[in-house]
């Protein structure tokens, strides 16, 4: 072989060596990028749980002050949004006042005896003589006692009338033996009344007592009731006020505002043997402050979504969970995005990418002093609509821009990367909030609705089947209903479980409605 062919062979040899060492390269390239990654994403892990466990859970920013220099100032300068766009953020925060710091001050302290009855007490002193001694005045000292509930049996007496003449005939329309109709009882033969049901359905779903534990403080009454028994009671009294849970579901969805949210409800699932993360929707009309629950049968996909809201026209807010996205080219629905939920992103970056995620959290909190303003100022929705459009719009121009321009430069995994995917991806639907003063920023309100629903699931553990879960969403519903029309609920359903029966019996001729918290008058039946 000549030295040509030999060096022309070493040479081939020589590059296919290069190549392997390119492809090993850029695959350990690769590798180290992906370890990268993956090694960010258990530290940020580490910071949450380190925080979860040993740091402080509240989301709330400390406050910035402006003249502090950023530690973020020399990425600012490298990668700054549009100068107009910029000019006109800096001119808006100009304008953003800081929220009065003394909010506490101005609040009046409730007085904690002002409702409360008072039973006087008089001790007069040992062996004093009225005819030596006159009462010059006294001294009042205040305790504050307690009387347990009492339960009593209410015996129902109806007397009856006979002719005492046997061979007289009774008046028309009336028979030989006269007596008074039995009133309509909540359930049917039962023992129950309406004020004990009441005091069942409050335990669990007000205070969060399951039944076990009701039967402990009923014994301590003096009332041995076996939990079968409550557990009984529950299933006819939930089945007599679904005919009102229906009407609240129609009166919420005819608003044209309303907040949607889930949470988890376990269910018991028989075939399995244990109990299963099933979703309860919740519906709330901010205008009205009418709340209602559903289940379908632990479904969250957004089918349910789409059957339970098809008839919904108007602003529907939530969070950024897809299944909404159904609604997404409805002409007749307008998506509203969470402030919250964004902002939430952000500070679960701050002990990844601190300078980044204060940035944002910074903008945010310009956004929410917008708001109040609005509040303190008591701006009316066109006023607040105009506040809006003149000092949040240029802060979430500027924001958008920043996004767009930061997102390149950070690990798309990264919990900063996560928070500005999910923010941009939503934030036309979040600007949306401009169209219409009475929109609010975000969805807490609902969020808030369904913090009894973690109580009681932290106390009762489990719904013990399907039927169990729509109850549940059924008493619910309307004990939110009653708090967003500030009634009280022992009242409310003292009240509506006695006059249902009636209701119910003459059907279409008495309108439910009228029985719902935002309209109830309890002297009407």
């Amino acid at each position: 072989m000549s030295q040509t062919a030999t060096l022309e062979l070493l040479i081939k040899a020589l590059q296919e060596q290069l190549l392997q060492a390119q492809e090993l390269n850029a695959s350990l390239a690769e590798t180290n990028r992906q370890l990268t990654e993956r090694v960010n994403e258990l530290l940020s892990q580490v910071a949450w749980f380190n925080r979860q466990f040993f740091g402080r859970k509240s989301e709330k920013l400390a406050h910035l002050d402006p003249n502090q220099r950023s530690l973020f100032e020399e990425y600012l300068s490298m990668a700054q949004p549009a100068e107009e766009i910029e000019e006109a953020r800096q001119a808006a925060v100009v304008q953003i006042t800081e929220p009065a710091v003394n909010r506490k001050e101005e609040r009046r302290q409730r007085k904690l005896l002002e409702d409360l009855p008072v039973v006087e007490v008089v001790i007069e002193p040992e062996g004093v003589d009225l005819e030596k001694y006159k009462r010059i005045g006294e001294e009042r000292t205040r305790t504050l006692e307690f009387e347990p509930g009492k339960l009593y049996v209410k015996e129902i007496i109806r007397p009856k009338y006979g002719l005492k003449d046997n061979t007289a005939l009774p008046e028309e329309g009336k028979g030989s033996v006269l007596i008074a109709s039995l009133p309509l009882l909540p359930i049917h033969k039962g023992l129950a009344g309406a004020s004990m049901l009441t005091e069942i359905l409050l335990q669990k779903y007000e205070y969060h007592v399951p039944f076990y534990r009701q039967v402990k403080a009923f014994h301590h009454l003096g009332l041995r009731i076996p939990e079968q028994t409550l557990s009984g009671w529950f299933k006819p009294a939930c089945e007599l006020l679904a005919p009102l849970y229906e009407e609240l579901k129609t009166e919420v969805l005819e608003s044209d505002y309303i907040q949607v949210d889930e949470t988890t409800l376990p269910v018991i699932d028989h075939d399995a043997h244990k109990a299963k993360k099933e979703y309860l929707w919740v519906v709330r009309s901010v205008m009205k402050k009418q709340i209602f629950f559903h289940y379908d049968d632990g479904s969250r996909s957004g089918r349910t979504a789409e059957k339970l809201l098809q008839s919904y026209k108007g602003y529907l807010q939530s969070d950024g969970y897809d299944g909404y996205n159904v609604f997404e080219k409805k002409k007749d629905v307008c998506l509203v995005a969470c402030m919250s939920h964004l902002r939430r992103a952000y500070e679960k970056s701050l002990d990844e990418h601190k300078s980044l995620a204060e940035h944002a959290l910074k903008e945010i909190q310009h956004l929410y002093r917008i708001e109040q303003m609005a509040d303190e100022q008591e701006l009316s929705t066109e006023e607040r609509k105009d506040l809006r459009l003149k000092l949040a719009v240029p802060v979430l121009n500027a924001f958008e821009k920043w996004m767009e321009e930061t997102y390149p430069t950070v690990l798309p995994k990264s919990n900063i990367g996560k928070a500005i995917e999910y923010s941009y991806t939503r934030w036309e639907r979040m600007k949306n909030y401009l169209k219409d003063g009475r929109l609010m920023i975000d969805n807490n309100p609902v969020e808030n609705a369904v913090r009894p629903i973690a109580i009681s699931r932290k106390n009762f553990l489990f719904c013990g089947n399907h039927q169990a879960a729509t109850h549940t969403a059924i008493i619910c519903s309307l004990l939110a209903s009653c708090k967003g029309s500030g009634v009280n609920p022992r009242e409310w359903l003292n009240d509506v479980i006695a006059k249902m029966p009636y209701y119910c019996q003459l059907g279409k001729t008495k309108n439910l409605k009228e029985l719902l918290p935002l309209y109830w008058n309890r002297d009407k039946l």
